[in-house]
């Protein structure tokens, strides 16, 4: 029988795997999405904060953290996003198939997995920040942000640990569909985090301490994960009806550690793949706009953020929604959902590329009030190209996400190979070394290269749902859950 949390007026947002398996496909989806929209709305505050506190020290440390976003992102790729991915995935479609017991088990060893991962990730950027840190900054070492930088990336590295060990839990409550869980986790990480931020960095309501500045700011983000550790955990130990570990659960198997790098490494060999062109177009921003441009690079990338709110959102809703239906083998229901989260996406994301278009400016200041002319002039011009691939933004979210719940997560990493390394990176580099076209010619790489993955995406979806992808991808779900029952 599978566990119901059911939706009351009091509880609008609780959806019971009946629900999820039966209901409305635009309800659900937006209902499942709807805690997971408000989750990285907040998590995207948490970005913001860091951006308006530090901004106010200077663009130096603004841009700190901008050149150390492609190396963190590349770190939790390899810690956390294989395991979570995986246990995201295989619980849902555990807990379709009826197979409670062996969907518990499987988060747990997601867990035990990015503990291990998350401990190597923290150990390597306390230890080697400044190499790791200095390489990125190749093209001019004596950058002002390249000292900040060191600095603010050592002090992460217990972020690595905590968030890992967060997010681990949240899948399992994920894979329930229990999405209000998550948000809870989210809120509490965050709460701490703007909380802490202007009393770390600046010192404020402390008598006698006058802050950490860019360290205050990796250690909030690192006490705001913590705190959501401990109550994922209190949520997973018995204080939600969903997803619940026990004694009987905490039990390692190798089959499931397999079963969900399997799954989950291709998502990780994704990231990797992005942040690594990420990390090259860093340098090409370096070289074509100076401190200006990478701080409009930072700027742009934190109002993106902001806007991809609901396509994120939504991709996480409908992997839930799709492995639970092929767990129970509604294929035709699965395909369904994908398509009707891409139709969604595209008309909201679409939507606030055009409010970026209309109010460029005012996004910019809200970070940096002062900021420099010139560094004024390649924020608007880059907040503007990338809101005309906004819509593909959204639509290449769920596609993926529609290859993902079917435990096609290769198909997604080939997709941003051929994005990251096959368009946008030939474009800037061009466009920079060859035709001399300046920093907004790295800015137009970007957003083509968002329009090119989505088409390609769509097409493919098309192709091969049309040959009975998700039939397969049933039957192996089925399979795979008889055998961990077994």
């Amino acid at each position: 029988m599978p566990v119901a949390f059911q939706c009351t007026n009091e509880q609008m947002f609780d959806v019971s795997p009946d629900d999820i398996r039966t209901g409305s496909i635009p309800k659900v989806l937006v209902a499942l999405a709807a805690p997971l929209v408000v989750q990285n709305l907040v998590q995207v505050v948490q970005q913001v904060v860091d951006a308006f506190w530090l901004g106010r020290i200077g663009e130096a440390e603004l841009g700190a953290v901008g050149l150390v976003t492609p190396l963190t992102s590349v770190l939790v790729a390899l810690a956390i996003v294989g395991p979570m991915v995986g246990a995201h995935v295989v619980v849902s479609q555990r807990v379709g198939a009826d197979e409670e017991r062996p969907a518990r088990r499987a988060a747990f060893n997601g867990v035990v997995l990015t503990f291990l991962f998350g401990t190597a990730a923290a150990l390597l950027a306390f230890f080697f920040a400044d190499p790791l840190v200095r390489a990125i900054a190749t093209v001019d070492p004596d950058a002002r942000a390249v000292e900040p930088a060191i600095t603010y990336f050592s002090a992460y590295a217990p972020v690595f640990l905590f968030m890992g060990l967060s997010d681990s839990l949240e899948a399992g409550f994920l894979g329930w569909g229990d999405t209000r869980a998550t948000l809870y986790v989210n809120v509490t990480a965050v709460a701490v985090n703007v909380l802490l931020d202007p009393v770390l960095i600046f010192g404020y309501g402390v008598p006698g301490f006058d802050g950490l500045a860019v360290t205050g700011a990796a250690l909030a983000t690192a006490a705001g994960y913590a705190a959501s550790f401990l109550l994922v955990l209190a949520l997973a130990l018995g204080l939600r009806d969903s997803f619940r570990l026990t004694r009987a659960d905490a039990r390692l198997s190798l089959s499931d550690c397999r079963e969900l790098l399997a799954v989950g490494w291709p998502n990780a060999g994704q990231r990797v793949a992005q942040d690594a062109v990420r990390i090259v177009v860093v340098v090409l921003v370096f070289v074509a706009g100076g401190t200006a441009g990478l701080a409009a690079y930072v700027i742009g990338a934190r109002v993106a953020s902001v806007a991809f709110i609901p396509a994120s959102g939504l991709q996480q809703a409908a992997q839930s929604m799709i492995g639970q239906n092929l767990g129970a083998g509604h294929t035709e229901r699965a395909r369904s959902t994908t398509w009707t989260g891409v139709g969604i996406a595209v008309v909201a994301l679409t939507l606030a590329g055009a409010v970026q278009w209309v109010v460029p400016e005012a996004l910019a200041t809200v970070f940096v009030p002062d900021i420099a002319p010139q560094a004024l002039a390649y924020t608007v011009d880059y907040l503007q190209i990338l809101a005309l691939g906004y819509w593909a933004i959204g639509a290449g979210y769920l596609l993926r996400g529609g290859f993902n719940a079917a435990r096609r997560t290769k198909t997604s990493m080939v997709a941003s190979l051929l994005q990251y390394w096959g368009v946008r990176l030939p474009i800037a580099a061009a466009s920079v070394y060859v035709l001399d076209g300046g920093v907004q010619s790295v800015f137009w790489a970007v957003t083509l290269s968002n329009v090119a993955v989505a088409l390609g995406l769509a097409a493919y979806y098309w192709y091969e749902t049309s040959d009975g992808m998700l039939e397969r991808a049933a039957a192996k779900a089925s399979d795979a859950a008889a055998e961990s029952a077994g």
